[in-house]
């Protein structure tokens, strides 16, 4: 082969050999672009899985506030926090645009605080807590709020000089500046359909992407939800603690806040004040008029009561026709004129067909009248049922040393008689266990009833905690309607924690036997009041007159009761009210042979047996409690 055309192969060979090595560096720079596009597509994924797991969180984190029970101021601080925090946010707060004198203003219900305000206090040297800030409209953004829409604005100077006019623009400027201020947007809330307030969020970033937007709208609805969720659980609080007839605090309530006052006052060596207000005639408004116009008398001294009330003050209906107010830091010399400032306020008060009615008032003192509370509502109520005794419509204040021996004293002075002379069967641990809670009695004030239902229970199991309170509680309401004295209404209240103490001495099998009781154990069974009486509580002196009502508290009106066969108005009132009381009760309970019944099916029994266990009045003064009153 000639030289030339060696060459000529080599030439082409080496041709061939770039041409090989070009194409395979263009699909290598193919693979490597693909590659680099990809790593990119990659992380741009990674980003977003980060931000929708970041927004997942958030999101999850609101739930369980939500479902925490905390308050709703409580619940919307950590919402803003959350979405400040986690999703990276300036500023982030919940707010609700209200009106004062001075026109519209912003109420920043919750908010994120954080760096953004400590350098807006720094360079406008105010805090926007405490700073009136004007709300401004914009057309764009109000069209927006009103279509339920989100509204995002880059325009921040016009924005910071209407919310703080009164600022310099050189200083609006650096503010922006320094915290990377970029744009602000604007999330409508809505409740029940109507605009509620809004979510303001101060954002590092000009423009919000689709997705954001898409995020900030699903927000939004876990907030409406937030707020819907604690409103409900205020709601719910409240009406626990409120009476429903008149807006009031409810007793609950009250001894509640009795209770954390005496321990307030104890550690301050301050003295305050209970005010007790019996409206005067509510039975014969009832009779004469309807139940319905005794509710506006009632409502009626409930606000004359909420007239003159300090906003410190706790004003409460505990129960009927008796309301309460204690006044926290009133000694009985202050209390004496808040007092009568109270009976003229009602007494001025003109009601439509019923005219004017009035009140009887007692007023008693901690550290002057007494220094133990139940105590101290003892006094109060001695002293307002002076004022009824001598004349109705009048103040009285309470003696510091009471006539006669509480009702508590003695009836836990017969408790530990009992229990302490072995009058009853208990063995060696229940009898230790129950003279220790007899000493306890000073600390604790439901020890009393405590004691009742722990009796209760050895020879009924199904007996609640708490039922030995109830009891004496509608025994009070029912010895009211019935206009029962003072004394009377003691004698009632101690009958109804003592009256089935004679079952302790029956056979434990007998009353817990789940098969019907055969005649001879019926027999057996009715001997427990003369067994409490005669056996129990005739040694004892100073319940001989709680005997009688104890006795006797199983007869019946027709006279088809036991052990006498007393009728109508032979039988003691006292009886008959402990009769029916304990009727009720054992009815709402479950029992070894049936179930428990539900309340209305209850009162039902109690509305057919009227003129057969007990008089029609009875009947009817005790189902208007069951029904109207908490208890």
């Amino acid at each position: 082969m000639s030289f030339w055309k060696k060459f000529e192969e080599f030439r082409r060979q080496v041709n061939n050999v770039e041409s090989n090595i070009y194409s395979s560096k263009r699909d290598f720079m193919e693979v490597y672009e693909k590659n680099l596009k990809l790593e990119a597509e990659i992380e741009e994924r990674t980003q977003e899985l980060q931000i929708a797991n970041q927004r997942l969180l958030t999101v999850q984190h609101i739930w369980q506030m939500m479902n925490s029970s905390e308050p709703l101021t409580n619940v919307l601080d950590s919402i803003a926090s959350s979405l400040q925090g986690e999703l990276g946010y300036l500023y982030s707060a919940i707010i609700q645009v209200k009106t004062d004198d001075d026109g519209e203003y912003i109420d920043i219900i919750a908010d994120s605080s954080g760096d953004f305000v400590e350098k807006l206090s720094s360079i406008f040297s105010k805090s926007i807590y405490d700073s009136r800030i004007p709300y401004f409209h914009t057309p764009e953004r109000d069209k927006a709020v009103e279509a339920n829409r989100i509204y995002q604005s880059q325009n921040l100077d016009e924005c910071l000089e209407n919310m703080f006019p009164e600022t310099d623009k050189n200083k609006r400027l650096k503010l922006i500046k320094t915290t990377n201020w970029k744009s602000y947007i604007v999330v409508p809330l809505t409740q029940n359909n109507e605009h509620w307030g809004s979510l303001i969020v101060f954002s590092s970033r000009p423009e919000m992407p689709d997705s954001e937007m898409t995020f900030l709208d699903l927000f939004s609805k876990q907030i409406e939800l937030a707020i819907t969720i604690a409103n409900l659980f205020q709601t719910v609080k409240a009406q626990a603690i409120t009476d429903s007839l008149t807006g009031l605090n409810n007793r609950r309530y009250f001894e509640e806040f009795l209770q954390k006052e005496y321990l307030r006052a104890q550690r301050q060596n301050q003295k305050f004040t209970i005010v007790g207000i019996d409206l005067d005639h509510l039975k014969q408004i009832n009779d004469k008029y309807g139940h319905a116009f005794g509710d506006v008398a009632i409502r009626t001294v409930a606000s004359a009561l909420k007239s003159n009330a300090r906003s410190i003050d706790v004003v409460a209906r505990m129960g009927g026709e008796e309301f309460n107010i204690l006044l926290p830091g009133v000694d009985s010399q202050g209390g004496m004129v808040a007092a009568e400032r109270i009976r003229k306020a009602i007494e001025s008060r003109k009601i439509d067909t019923i005219g004017n009615v009035t009140a009887s008032i007692g007023v008693a003192t901690f550290m002057e009248h007494s220094d133990n509370i139940t105590d101290l509502l003892e006094l109060t109520d001695q002293a307002m049922y002076l004022s009824k005794k001598n004349g109705r419509n009048r103040v009285t204040l309470a003696s510091p040393a009471p006539t006669t021996e509480s009702w508590q004293n003695i009836a836990v002075d017969t408790f530990v008689d009992i229990i302490s002379k072995h009058r009853i069967p208990l063995d060696e641990n229940m009898t230790t266990m129950l003279n220790k809670r007899l000493q306890e009695l000073q600390e604790n004030n439901d020890t009393l009833y405590s004691i009742s239902d722990t009796l209760s229970e050895i020879y009924n199991p199904n007996h609640s905690e708490g039922l030995a309170k109830t009891k004496t509680m509608v025994a009070s309401l029912l010895a009211k309607r019935f206009d029962l004295s003072k004394e009377d209404t003691d004698r009632l209240k101690i009958a109804v924690l003592l009256y089935d103490i004679g079952n302790l001495m029956l056979p434990k099998e007998l009353l817990q036997k789940r098969l019907p009781l055969t005649d001879e154990e019926k027999n057996i069974i009715k001997t427990h009041p003369v067994i409490a009486a005669k056996e129990i509580l005739q040694p004892i002196s100073n319940v001989q007159d709680i005997i009688p009502i104890i006795e006797h508290h199983h007869e019946n009106w027709d006279g088809s009761g036991y052990p006498g066969n007393v009728s109508g108005e032979s039988i003691p009132l006292e009886s008959q009210m402990v009769l029916i009381i304990d009727a009720y009760f054992a009815l709402i309970q479950p029992r070894p042979y049936r179930k428990a019944m539900t309340k209305d099916s209850a009162l039902e029994i109690i509305k057919e047996d009227s003129d057969k266990k007990w008089s029609k009045r009875l009947a009817d003064e005790f189902i208007t409690i069951m029904q109207t009153e908490q208890v």
